[in-house]
């Protein structure tokens, strides 16, 4: 499924040894949590869920032209992540033969440019639309939604149901609400279940469906990482505890940020689904590693110079692809005799020389002294996609037990959507909109103009 090598990062076996039965019992820990059915654990058994009921809701908007959805956080990354790993990179301005299923965008943030680039972009009456928010009180995605909503009923009436898939929580909430009044198609949010772990269930399990996405496969190799990681007692033999040990090692050595690093373009947003992951889990109590986000070969023209000369305050880990499903070869030689300088391209091809840029950084690394790993995966497709996301959740849980925290809460983004709420005029958050403005004009002490 994968390979990770991890001999630059590891001064002493000793020093991950004691880590050993810490992790199992954390590994012990969340699975038992699973079975109980515990708070922030249901995305464990998410490999396992019968999906039937999403293909029956992706057939609803197959048909239609262009299909939005509107969330945020980990009810868009995950989506925006499948999406990009899976789909053509210019999936969108394909034909709709080439597609096979409708054009999607997605909306994630309150941006008028975006929301009305949307806007430009779709015919409304052509077009389907999922909101997606556990609790329905996601200001930003509320936002979004009564917008569309307002100009699908001025538009085209009271038929407008019928262009609209909820997905959110089974039995409560203002979307559960909304669903049992105008009887629209909805989808489950797992209640246990929080937003960054929820890709695998219906949240990115509906998108990704709708754009042929073989998600029966996603889930195999959900499943059978899941197996794996779960069965390997050892830090001999599983690399998810390799890689949670050495990360809580070196962050307690003051390297308290976390590149990751694919040599792959489509996985740019798979960077950002995980620096969710990572930063909102273990981001708590004054500890955590911030995620840094970086793309071979690409960063290496933008970032590595500060990688190898900068501060030893970072743990690096490049990933890499061994085989492609397409790939591109040069010419065996050029007439130009200016040209001749680039002769030991001739004959090669782009993987080979893009894996060559990855080992070409580790090395440089290596080189420089810095703690760098090395995660190999046989391809990226939907299998090896499973496998990658439910190994970096099953890693950040861990480490968060490492770290002593609960990796399933997020009192700080709760705290700040209080405040919008607040400044937005909900009724009884005045006291909070108060508190909010006396921190405000703390920064409002100095201010310089220009």
């Amino acid at each position: 499924m994968l390979r990770l090598s991890c001999g630059a990062a590891l001064s002493n076996e000793k020093e991950l040894r004691k880590y050993e039965e810490k992790i199992l019992s954390a590994s012990e820990a969340l699975l038992a949590a699973a079975c109980e059915g515990k708070e922030g654990c249901g995305w464990i058994n998410l490999p396992e869920q019968n999906y039937e009921a999403v293909l029956e809701v992706a057939d609803v908007l197959i048909d239609f032209d262009s299909v939005v959805q509107i969330g945020i956080g980990g009810s868009a990354l995950g989506n925006k992540m499948l999406f990009e790993c899976l789909t053509h990179p210019f999936y969108n301005e394909l034909s709709r033969e080439e597609r096979k299923g409708p054009r999607f965008y997605l909306l994630d943030n309150v941006d008028p440019e975006l929301f009305l680039s949307v806007i430009e972009m779709i015919e409304l009456s052509r077009t389907g639309f999922i909101v997606v928010s556990k609790s329905g009180t996601t200001a930003e995605t509320m936002a979004n939604f009564l917008v569309f909503w307002d100009k699908l009923k001025e538009e085209r009436g009271s038929d407008v149901a019928k262009q609209l898939i909820v997905i959110t929580d089974p039995k409560e909430g203002i979307l559960r609400k909304f669903v049992q009044e105008i009887g629209c198609v909805s989808l489950d949010v797992p209640q246990n279940v929080g937003g960054r772990f929820s890709v695998l269930s219906p949240v990115g399990l509906l998108s990704a469906a709708i754009q042929r996405i073989p998600i029966a496969e996603l889930l195999r190799g959900a499943k059978d990482m899941k197996e794996k990681l779960f069965s390997r007692r050892s830090l001999k033999d599983n690399p998810a505890w390799v890689l949670s040990a050495l990360s809580v090692e070196h962050y307690l050595k003051g390297r308290n940020m976390f590149v990751f690093m694919p040599y792959l373009s489509r996985m740019s947003s798979f960077t950002e689904w995980f620096s969710q992951l990572w930063a909102e889990s273990l981001g708590k109590n004054g500890k955590g590693m911030t995620p840094i986000r970086a793309v071979g070969a690409v960063d290496q023209h933008s970032q590595v110079q500060l990688y190898t000369s900068g501060p030893d305050d970072k743990l690096f880990l490049i990933l890499s692809e061994e085989k492609s499903k397409r790939n591109v070869f040069f010419p065996e030689s050029v007439e130009e005799n200016s040209l001749n300088a680039l002769s030991y391209l001739w004959g090669k091809d782009m993987k080979t020389m893009l894996n060559y840029e990855a080992q070409s950084t580790i090395a440089a690394l290596i080189k420089s002294k810095k703690p760098v790993m090395w995660m190999e995966i046989p391809k990226l497709d939907a299998y090896y996609l499973g496998c990658l996301i439910y190994f970096f959740e099953y890693v950040t849980a861990v480490t968060g037990k490492l770290l002593g925290i609960n990796p399933f809460d997020q009192p700080g983004v709760e705290q700040g959507k209080m405040y919008t709420r607040a400044f937005m005029g909900k009724e009884g958050n005045e006291e909070k909109r108060l508190e909010a403005e006396s921190y405000l004009r703390q920064t409002r002490l100095l201010t310089i103009n220009l």
